[in-house]
């Protein structure tokens, strides 16, 4: 993970300026500073996540009329920028170490690999599904919107016949909410609980590591149905996600 600045609460009495001149010297160096650009905002947002049209349609316009600067920038950091217009999103990647010139230095990860959990590779795999069958169907929204009741019989299948309702559903909700900190989902309506499948997970789980992720999902299950107290079972991670 990369390491950022944390501003600490009691720094500002430890960091004063012992001085007048130092505080002279503060201010003519803050004058100096360079006034952000235009895409300054869009940059930083890139580097939280996933930034979509739908979010702001300023900043997407500012992020097309600047695409080419801003892959330039990244690009200096190791990290290449991708821009979907079909999908309206646009988020960060590490270069893979093919795609990275041999005679450049290497650089370090600003991203980091982060293993998901079993029961969030589960929801990242049901909604694919369901955005694949979205997809695939002839609908008038743009929006793939799924209710959490109707995607809990579905949850309920990968878990033990015995387990409790109300627990799952709330293990549910855990997770969904997991994933819309990820961007992969945006809460729709709160009552009843319904939400919204981004499309970043297309590109995070491609059609052609669906098939293999829930084979992985479909051994845990078998392995966690063998174990004779579930509460001896350890979450197991069948998955993983860059994350700053």
């Amino acid at each position: 993970m990369a390491e950022f600045p944390i501003e600490d609460p009691d720094s500002g009495l430890k960091d004063q300026p012992s001085s007048s001149t130092d505080v002279d010297r503060l201010h003519r160096a803050a004058a100096n500073l360079p006034p952000p650009c235009e895409w300054s905002g869009v940059a930083v947002r890139l580097l939280q996540g996933v930034l979509y049209h739908d979010d702001s349609e300023q900043n997407w316009e500012i992020l097309l009329r600047n695409t080419t600067l801003l892959s330039d920038y990244f690009a200096k950091l190791g990290l290449m920028l991708v821009v979907d217009e079909a999908d309206a999103m646009a988020y960060l990647r590490q270069f893979d170490e093919e795609e990275w010139p041999n005679e450049y230095p290497e650089i370090p990860r600003l991203f980091r690999r982060q293993p998901l959990s079993y029961e969030t590779t589960l929801l990242c795999v049901l909604l694919r599904d369901e955005l694949r069958r979205f997809e695939e169907q002839e609908v008038f929204s743009d929006r793939c919107i799924i209710a959490q009741s109707d995607l809990l019989p579905v949850w309920q299948a990968f878990f033990r016949a015995e387990q409790d309702a109300v627990k799952l559903n709330r293990q549910l909700g855990s997770a969904l909410r997991k994933l819309e900190d990820m961007k992969f989902v945006k809460q729709f309506e709160k009552e009843p609980p319904t939400w919204e499948v981004r499309r970043i997970l297309k590109a995070r789980v491609p059609l052609e590591d669906l098939e293999k992720l829930r084979q992985a999902l479909l051994s845990e299950v078998a392995r966690r149905g063998q174990a004779s107290d579930s509460t001896d079972t350890k979450p197991t991670s069948t998955g993983e996600e860059e994350s700053p």
